[in-house]
Protein backbone atom coordinates (compact mmCIF):
# COMPACT_ATOMS: atom_id res chain seq x y z
CA UNK A 1 0.00 0.00 0.00
CA UNK A 2 2.70 2.49 0.84
CA UNK A 3 4.37 1.68 -2.47
CA UNK A 4 1.10 2.66 -4.30
CA UNK A 5 0.77 5.69 -2.40
CA UNK A 6 3.94 6.79 -3.21
CA UNK A 7 4.13 5.70 -6.78
CA UNK A 8 0.48 8.09 -6.98
CA UNK A 9 2.61 10.84 -4.89
CA UNK A 10 5.62 11.03 -7.39
CA UNK A 11 3.10 11.38 -10.98
CA UNK A 12 0.87 13.84 -9.28
CA UNK A 13 4.17 15.83 -8.66
CA UNK A 14 5.36 15.32 -11.84
CA UNK A 15 2.11 16.62 -13.28
CA UNK A 16 1.54 19.12 -11.67
CA UNK A 17 5.25 20.69 -12.64
CA UNK A 18 5.23 20.08 -16.39
CA UNK A 19 2.78 23.50 -16.86
CA UNK A 20 5.33 25.20 -15.39
CA UNK A 21 8.39 23.70 -17.16
CA UNK A 22 7.00 23.73 -20.57
CA UNK A 23 6.32 27.86 -19.76
CA UNK A 24 10.18 28.20 -18.90
CA UNK A 25 10.79 26.57 -22.28
CA UNK A 26 8.90 28.32 -24.63
CA UNK A 27 11.78 30.61 -26.80
CA UNK A 28 10.82 33.48 -28.60
CA UNK A 29 11.26 32.70 -32.25
CA UNK A 30 13.53 35.17 -34.16
CA UNK A 31 13.04 36.77 -37.36
CA UNK A 32 16.07 38.91 -39.02
CA UNK A 33 15.38 41.88 -41.12
CA UNK A 34 18.10 42.77 -43.80
CA UNK A 35 17.90 46.17 -45.72
CA UNK A 36 18.55 45.90 -49.28
CA UNK A 37 18.52 49.87 -50.65
CA UNK A 38 19.97 51.67 -53.13
CA UNK A 39 22.64 50.83 -55.67
CA UNK A 40 23.45 47.36 -56.07
CA UNK A 41 27.08 46.62 -55.58
CA UNK A 42 29.90 44.47 -54.21
CA UNK A 43 29.55 46.44 -50.98
CA UNK A 44 26.30 45.79 -50.33
CA UNK A 45 26.77 41.86 -51.76
CA UNK A 46 29.40 41.70 -49.29
CA UNK A 47 27.03 43.23 -46.53
CA UNK A 48 23.91 40.90 -47.08
CA UNK A 49 26.61 37.76 -47.52
CA UNK A 50 28.02 38.97 -44.24
CA UNK A 51 24.60 39.26 -42.21
CA UNK A 52 23.52 35.47 -43.36
CA UNK A 53 26.08 34.40 -42.00
CA UNK A 54 25.17 35.89 -38.78
CA UNK A 55 21.75 35.43 -39.04
CA UNK A 56 22.29 31.32 -39.01
CA UNK A 57 24.42 31.15 -36.03
CA UNK A 58 21.42 31.86 -34.03
CA UNK A 59 19.95 28.30 -33.41
CA UNK A 60 16.23 30.58 -32.59
CA UNK A 61 16.20 32.02 -36.30
CA UNK A 62 12.33 31.47 -37.63
CA UNK A 63 12.94 33.12 -41.09
CA UNK A 64 14.91 36.38 -42.89
CA UNK A 65 13.04 39.39 -44.70
CA UNK A 66 15.36 41.17 -47.17
CA UNK A 67 13.57 44.62 -47.14
CA UNK A 68 14.31 45.72 -51.12
CA UNK A 69 14.38 49.34 -51.94
CA UNK A 70 16.59 49.80 -55.33
CA UNK A 71 16.61 51.02 -58.96
CA UNK A 72 19.26 48.30 -59.50
CA UNK A 73 23.10 48.27 -59.72
CA UNK A 74 25.72 45.96 -60.88
CA UNK A 75 24.41 42.43 -62.65
CA UNK A 76 27.46 40.62 -60.94
CA UNK A 77 26.93 41.90 -57.36
CA UNK A 78 23.41 41.25 -58.03
CA UNK A 79 23.52 37.62 -59.04
CA UNK A 80 26.43 36.42 -56.10
CA UNK A 81 23.11 38.16 -54.13
CA UNK A 82 20.84 35.89 -55.19
CA UNK A 83 22.77 32.86 -54.51
CA UNK A 84 23.33 33.96 -50.93
CA UNK A 85 20.08 34.29 -50.59
CA UNK A 86 18.98 31.01 -52.04
CA UNK A 87 21.64 29.33 -50.23
CA UNK A 88 20.48 30.68 -46.79
CA UNK A 89 19.05 27.17 -45.78
CA UNK A 90 16.44 29.32 -43.69
CA UNK A 91 12.69 30.54 -44.38
CA UNK A 92 13.11 33.85 -46.66
CA UNK A 93 10.75 36.35 -47.44
CA UNK A 94 11.20 39.82 -50.07
CA UNK A 95 9.54 42.22 -48.63
CA UNK A 96 9.49 45.02 -51.68
CA UNK A 97 8.82 48.67 -49.94
CA UNK A 98 8.72 51.08 -52.55
CA UNK A 99 10.60 49.36 -55.91
CA UNK A 100 12.30 46.44 -57.00
CA UNK A 101 13.71 48.12 -60.32
CA UNK A 102 16.31 45.72 -62.81
CA UNK A 103 18.64 44.14 -60.70
CA UNK A 104 15.98 44.71 -58.00
CA UNK A 105 13.83 42.15 -59.65
CA UNK A 106 16.19 38.90 -59.41
CA UNK A 107 16.75 39.56 -55.49
CA UNK A 108 13.48 39.58 -54.90
CA UNK A 109 12.52 36.43 -57.13
CA UNK A 110 15.10 34.89 -54.72
CA UNK A 111 13.57 34.31 -51.54
CA UNK A 112 10.43 31.84 -50.64
CA UNK A 113 7.85 34.50 -50.51
CA UNK A 114 7.19 37.44 -51.97
CA UNK A 115 5.55 40.47 -50.07
CA UNK A 116 4.84 43.56 -51.60
CA UNK A 117 4.18 47.29 -49.37
CA UNK A 118 1.05 49.31 -50.81
CA UNK A 119 2.26 51.50 -53.76
CA UNK A 120 5.19 49.61 -54.26
CA UNK A 121 6.49 48.74 -58.11
CA UNK A 122 8.62 46.16 -59.25
CA UNK A 123 10.30 45.32 -62.99
CA UNK A 124 12.02 47.05 -65.66
CA UNK A 125 14.98 45.11 -65.32
CA UNK A 126 16.69 45.56 -68.42
CA UNK A 127 20.48 45.11 -68.90
CA UNK A 128 22.40 48.31 -69.80
CA UNK A 129 24.15 48.68 -71.95
CA UNK A 130 21.47 46.52 -73.54
CA UNK A 131 23.50 43.93 -76.22
CA UNK A 132 22.05 40.70 -76.97
CA UNK A 133 25.10 39.03 -75.25
CA UNK A 134 23.93 40.98 -72.17
CA UNK A 135 20.06 40.16 -72.65
CA UNK A 136 20.09 37.03 -73.24
CA UNK A 137 22.52 35.85 -70.01
CA UNK A 138 20.31 38.36 -67.82
CA UNK A 139 17.09 36.87 -69.43
CA UNK A 140 18.14 33.43 -68.50
CA UNK A 141 19.45 33.99 -64.99
CA UNK A 142 16.07 35.75 -64.70
CA UNK A 143 14.36 32.21 -65.62
CA UNK A 144 16.57 30.15 -64.06
CA UNK A 145 15.89 31.80 -60.54
CA UNK A 146 11.89 31.77 -61.61
CA UNK A 147 11.92 28.30 -62.35
CA UNK A 148 13.62 27.07 -59.35
CA UNK A 149 11.20 29.03 -57.06
CA UNK A 150 8.04 27.81 -59.13
CA UNK A 151 7.24 31.48 -60.33
CA UNK A 152 6.71 31.98 -64.02
CA UNK A 153 9.70 32.18 -65.82
CA UNK A 154 8.01 34.04 -68.90
CA UNK A 155 7.06 36.84 -66.95
CA UNK A 156 9.56 37.44 -65.01
CA UNK A 157 11.64 37.40 -68.68
CA UNK A 158 9.24 40.26 -69.83
CA UNK A 159 10.29 42.82 -67.49
CA UNK A 160 14.08 41.83 -69.19
CA UNK A 161 12.93 41.59 -72.58
CA UNK A 162 10.81 44.06 -74.04
CA UNK A 163 10.44 41.24 -77.41
CA UNK A 164 8.22 39.25 -74.80
CA UNK A 165 4.63 39.26 -75.05
CA UNK A 166 1.69 37.77 -72.43
CA UNK A 167 -1.51 38.33 -73.27
CA UNK A 168 -3.69 40.98 -70.85
CA UNK A 169 -0.18 41.75 -69.25
CA UNK A 170 2.63 43.26 -71.01
CA UNK A 171 2.65 44.34 -74.80
CA UNK A 172 5.13 43.82 -77.50
CA UNK A 173 8.29 46.13 -77.62
CA UNK A 174 7.20 47.06 -73.42
CA UNK A 175 8.42 45.92 -70.40
CA UNK A 176 6.51 44.72 -67.67
CA UNK A 177 6.39 47.34 -64.14
CA UNK A 178 4.17 45.36 -61.79
CA UNK A 179 2.40 48.02 -59.17
CA UNK A 180 1.90 45.92 -55.92
CA UNK A 181 -2.38 45.29 -56.89
CA UNK A 182 -1.29 44.10 -60.45
CA UNK A 183 1.04 41.90 -58.95
CA UNK A 184 -0.93 40.85 -56.54
CA UNK A 185 -3.74 39.75 -58.75
CA UNK A 186 -1.64 37.52 -61.14
CA UNK A 187 -0.43 36.15 -58.73
CA UNK A 188 3.42 37.20 -59.08
CA UNK A 189 3.24 38.51 -55.29
CA UNK A 190 2.33 36.08 -52.44
CA UNK A 191 0.94 38.78 -50.39
CA UNK A 192 0.12 42.58 -49.67
CA UNK A 193 1.50 43.90 -46.45
CA UNK A 194 2.71 47.12 -44.42
CA UNK A 195 4.20 46.42 -41.42
CA UNK A 196 6.50 43.53 -40.04
CA UNK A 197 4.56 42.07 -37.97
CA UNK A 198 1.77 41.97 -40.91
CA UNK A 199 4.00 39.99 -43.03
CA UNK A 200 4.78 37.26 -39.82
CA UNK A 201 1.25 36.72 -39.42
CA UNK A 202 0.68 36.29 -43.38
CA UNK A 203 3.72 33.69 -43.11
CA UNK A 204 2.07 32.40 -39.83
CA UNK A 205 4.96 33.26 -37.34
CA UNK A 206 3.24 34.17 -34.52
CA UNK A 207 5.15 35.78 -31.34
CA UNK A 208 8.25 36.55 -33.56
CA UNK A 209 10.60 38.82 -32.53
CA UNK A 210 11.75 40.99 -35.37
CA UNK A 211 15.53 42.64 -35.28
CA UNK A 212 16.75 44.95 -38.10
CA UNK A 213 20.35 44.49 -39.13
CA UNK A 214 22.08 47.82 -39.43
CA UNK A 215 23.41 48.91 -42.64
CA UNK A 216 27.13 49.98 -41.78
CA UNK A 217 27.98 53.61 -42.41
CA UNK A 218 30.97 52.27 -45.21
CA UNK A 219 28.18 50.94 -47.42
CA UNK A 220 25.83 53.75 -47.49
CA UNK A 221 28.81 56.37 -47.63
CA UNK A 222 30.01 54.59 -50.99
CA UNK A 223 26.52 54.36 -52.51
CA UNK A 224 26.02 57.96 -52.39
CA UNK A 225 29.24 58.57 -53.45
CA UNK A 226 29.24 56.74 -56.78
CA UNK A 227 25.63 57.43 -57.36
CA UNK A 228 24.55 59.10 -60.90
CA UNK A 229 23.91 61.93 -59.21
CA UNK A 230 27.45 62.66 -56.88
CA UNK A 231 29.59 60.69 -58.83
CA UNK A 232 29.49 63.67 -62.15
CA UNK A 233 29.79 66.54 -59.42
CA UNK A 234 33.30 64.88 -58.32
CA UNK A 235 34.59 64.86 -61.34
CA UNK A 236 33.63 67.78 -62.71
CA UNK A 237 35.14 69.80 -59.39
CA UNK A 238 38.27 67.43 -59.64
CA UNK A 239 38.40 68.61 -63.70
CA UNK A 240 37.90 72.37 -63.12
CA UNK A 241 40.78 72.34 -60.15
CA UNK A 242 42.85 70.04 -62.76
CA UNK A 243 42.57 72.89 -65.56
CA UNK A 244 42.83 75.81 -62.77
CA UNK A 245 45.84 74.22 -61.55
CA UNK A 246 47.46 72.88 -65.37
CA UNK A 247 47.29 77.45 -66.02
CA UNK A 248 49.19 78.76 -62.88
CA UNK A 249 52.25 78.39 -61.54
CA UNK A 250 52.69 76.19 -59.12
CA UNK A 251 50.64 73.87 -56.29
CA UNK A 252 47.53 76.10 -55.12
CA UNK A 253 44.20 75.86 -54.46
CA UNK A 254 42.55 74.64 -57.79
CA UNK A 255 45.33 71.52 -57.19
CA UNK A 256 43.82 71.00 -53.81
CA UNK A 257 40.58 70.63 -54.76
CA UNK A 258 41.17 68.89 -57.16
CA UNK A 259 42.98 66.36 -55.01
CA UNK A 260 40.23 66.56 -52.78
CA UNK A 261 37.35 65.49 -55.03
CA UNK A 262 39.20 62.84 -57.01
CA UNK A 263 40.02 61.12 -53.51
CA UNK A 264 36.39 60.94 -52.64
CA UNK A 265 35.48 59.82 -55.89
CA UNK A 266 37.78 56.80 -55.98
CA UNK A 267 37.06 56.44 -52.09
CA UNK A 268 33.91 55.68 -52.60
CA UNK A 269 34.78 53.33 -55.32
CA UNK A 270 37.67 51.47 -53.07
CA UNK A 271 34.47 51.25 -50.16
CA UNK A 272 31.72 50.29 -52.72
CA UNK A 273 34.21 47.28 -54.68
CA UNK A 274 34.54 48.75 -57.55
CA UNK A 275 38.39 49.95 -57.53
CA UNK A 276 41.29 48.26 -55.63
CA UNK A 277 44.59 48.94 -55.58
CA UNK A 278 45.84 48.84 -59.00
CA UNK A 279 43.30 51.40 -60.08
CA UNK A 280 44.47 53.62 -57.00
CA UNK A 281 47.89 53.14 -58.61
CA UNK A 282 47.15 54.44 -62.03
CA UNK A 283 45.15 57.74 -60.09
CA UNK A 284 48.67 57.86 -57.86
CA UNK A 285 50.58 57.47 -60.92
CA UNK A 286 48.44 60.39 -62.51
CA UNK A 287 48.35 62.97 -59.90
CA UNK A 288 52.29 62.66 -59.95
CA UNK A 289 52.62 63.01 -63.35
CA UNK A 290 50.30 66.36 -62.99
CA UNK A 291 52.13 67.66 -59.48
CA UNK A 292 55.21 67.13 -62.66
CA UNK A 293 53.46 69.57 -65.35
CA UNK A 294 52.37 71.67 -62.24
CA UNK A 295 56.17 72.70 -61.28
CA UNK A 296 57.51 72.51 -65.28
CA UNK A 297 57.16 75.70 -67.55
CA UNK A 298 54.26 75.05 -70.47
CA UNK A 299 52.50 71.90 -70.75
CA UNK A 300 54.05 68.71 -72.13
CA UNK A 301 54.04 65.22 -71.96
CA UNK A 302 53.65 64.86 -68.20
CA UNK A 303 50.51 66.46 -68.48
CA UNK A 304 48.65 64.88 -71.22
CA UNK A 305 50.02 61.34 -69.88
CA UNK A 306 48.61 62.32 -66.33
CA UNK A 307 45.46 63.21 -67.67
CA UNK A 308 45.05 59.67 -69.85
CA UNK A 309 45.95 57.84 -66.21
CA UNK A 310 43.42 59.72 -64.27
CA UNK A 311 40.72 59.05 -67.36
CA UNK A 312 41.91 55.39 -67.29
CA UNK A 313 41.48 55.17 -63.90
CA UNK A 314 38.00 56.73 -63.62
CA UNK A 315 37.10 53.79 -66.50
CA UNK A 316 38.72 51.07 -63.89
CA UNK A 317 36.97 52.67 -61.03
CA UNK A 318 33.72 52.51 -61.98
CA UNK A 319 30.57 49.97 -61.92
CA UNK A 320 30.62 49.28 -65.68
CA UNK A 321 31.91 50.87 -68.30
CA UNK A 322 28.58 52.60 -69.63
CA UNK A 323 28.30 54.08 -66.63
CA UNK A 324 32.07 55.75 -66.73
CA UNK A 325 31.11 57.26 -69.76
CA UNK A 326 28.25 58.46 -69.08
CA UNK A 327 29.84 60.45 -65.75
CA UNK A 328 32.94 61.55 -67.96
CA UNK A 329 30.48 63.20 -70.82
CA UNK A 330 28.75 64.88 -68.02
CA UNK A 331 31.57 66.02 -65.88
CA UNK A 332 32.99 67.33 -68.91
CA UNK A 333 30.52 69.16 -70.13
CA UNK A 334 30.22 70.57 -66.91
CA UNK A 335 33.60 71.72 -66.99
CA UNK A 336 33.30 73.27 -70.04
CA UNK A 337 30.60 75.43 -69.31
CA UNK A 338 32.43 76.43 -65.24
CA UNK A 339 34.99 77.16 -67.15
CA UNK A 340 33.56 79.25 -69.96
CA UNK A 341 31.66 81.28 -66.82
CA UNK A 342 34.84 81.29 -64.84
CA UNK A 343 36.54 83.03 -67.45
CA UNK A 344 33.55 85.52 -67.92
CA UNK A 345 32.50 86.37 -64.54
CA UNK A 346 34.94 85.77 -62.62
CA UNK A 347 36.15 88.61 -61.01
CA UNK A 348 39.97 90.26 -62.07
CA UNK A 349 41.53 89.77 -59.29
CA UNK A 350 44.82 88.91 -58.08
CA UNK A 351 43.98 85.38 -57.17
CA UNK A 352 42.80 85.36 -61.09
CA UNK A 353 45.54 87.32 -62.78
CA UNK A 354 47.70 84.11 -63.62
CA UNK A 355 44.47 82.65 -65.61
CA UNK A 356 43.20 85.53 -66.79
CA UNK A 357 45.31 88.17 -68.76
CA UNK A 358 44.28 91.75 -66.98
CA UNK A 359 47.30 93.97 -68.01
CA UNK A 360 46.85 96.91 -70.53
CA UNK A 361 50.56 97.37 -71.88
CA UNK A 362 50.44 100.91 -72.47
CA UNK A 363 52.82 102.55 -74.59
CA UNK A 364 53.63 105.48 -71.47
CA UNK A 365 54.70 102.80 -69.95
CA UNK A 366 57.10 101.46 -71.89
CA UNK A 367 55.46 98.97 -73.94
CA UNK A 368 56.57 99.53 -77.98
CA UNK A 369 54.19 98.32 -80.75
CA UNK A 370 57.16 98.11 -82.88
CA UNK A 371 57.25 95.58 -86.00
CA UNK A 372 61.25 95.80 -86.16
CA UNK A 373 62.82 93.72 -83.23
CA UNK A 374 65.48 92.40 -85.04
CA UNK A 375 67.87 95.08 -83.35
CA UNK A 376 67.63 93.55 -80.03
CA UNK A 377 69.20 90.29 -81.24
CA UNK A 378 72.13 89.79 -78.74
CA UNK A 379 71.59 92.25 -76.46
CA UNK A 380 70.81 91.50 -72.78
CA UNK A 381 68.08 92.33 -70.73
CA UNK A 382 66.28 91.83 -67.47
CA UNK A 383 63.13 89.29 -66.99
CA UNK A 384 59.97 91.70 -65.34
CA UNK A 385 57.54 88.29 -65.77
CA UNK A 386 57.59 84.73 -65.10
CA UNK A 387 58.97 83.29 -68.56
CA UNK A 388 57.02 79.68 -68.68
CA UNK A 389 58.24 79.97 -71.47
CA UNK A 390 56.67 83.25 -72.24
CA UNK A 391 56.47 86.41 -70.19
CA UNK A 392 58.17 90.20 -70.54
CA UNK A 393 61.98 91.37 -70.08
CA UNK A 394 63.44 94.91 -69.94
CA UNK A 395 66.52 96.19 -72.55
CA UNK A 396 67.58 99.22 -71.98
CA UNK A 397 63.76 100.61 -70.52
CA UNK A 398 61.67 99.05 -73.25
CA UNK A 399 59.49 96.32 -72.10
CA UNK A 400 59.43 93.29 -74.90
CA UNK A 401 57.29 90.14 -75.20
CA UNK A 402 59.27 87.24 -75.35
CA UNK A 403 59.74 83.40 -75.34
CA UNK A 404 62.34 81.52 -73.72
CA UNK A 405 64.03 78.63 -75.44
CA UNK A 406 62.06 76.01 -73.10
CA UNK A 407 63.36 76.77 -69.82
CA UNK A 408 61.46 77.98 -66.72
CA UNK A 409 63.20 81.32 -66.25
CA UNK A 410 62.39 83.19 -62.64
CA UNK A 411 62.00 86.96 -62.44
CA UNK A 412 65.10 88.88 -62.24
CA UNK A 413 67.12 86.54 -64.25
CA UNK A 414 69.34 88.09 -66.69
CA UNK A 415 68.96 86.86 -70.55
CA UNK A 416 70.01 87.31 -73.83
CA UNK A 417 67.95 87.27 -77.14
CA UNK A 418 69.52 84.80 -78.64
CA UNK A 419 66.92 84.72 -82.10
CA UNK A 420 64.83 86.82 -83.61
CA UNK A 421 61.93 85.37 -86.43
CA UNK A 422 59.34 88.12 -87.21
CA UNK A 423 57.79 89.46 -84.20
CA UNK A 424 58.96 86.71 -81.91
CA UNK A 425 61.95 87.11 -79.69
CA UNK A 426 63.68 84.39 -77.99
CA UNK A 427 66.05 84.36 -75.50
CA UNK A 428 67.80 82.31 -72.85
CA UNK A 429 69.43 82.50 -69.47
CA UNK A 430 72.84 83.89 -68.19
CA UNK A 431 74.85 81.72 -66.10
Amino acid sequence: MKKRWLAFFIFVFVFSILPFSSIGNITVKNVYVIPIRGEIGPAVYEYVRDNINIVKGDPDVAAIIFEIDTYGGRIDSAEKISKAIMTAGLPTISFVNTKAESAGVLLTISADTIIMAPGSTIGSAEPVPNTEKSLSFWTSLLRTVAEEKGRDPELVASMADSSIEIPDIVEKNRLLNLTTQQAKQIGFADHVRESYNDILAAVEIHDGNVIEMPVPSRVRLAQTITSAYVAPVLLTVGFIGLLLEVFTAGFGVGGTVSFLSFALYFGGAILAGNAGWAVLMVFLVGILLLLIEAFAPGFGIPGIGGIICIIISIVMASATPFSAVVSLLISFILTIIAFILMLKYAPRSKHFDRIILGTQMKKEEGYSATNRYSQYEGMEGTVVTLLRPAGTIDIQGELLDVVSEGAFIEAGSKVKVVKVEGRRIIVKKIN
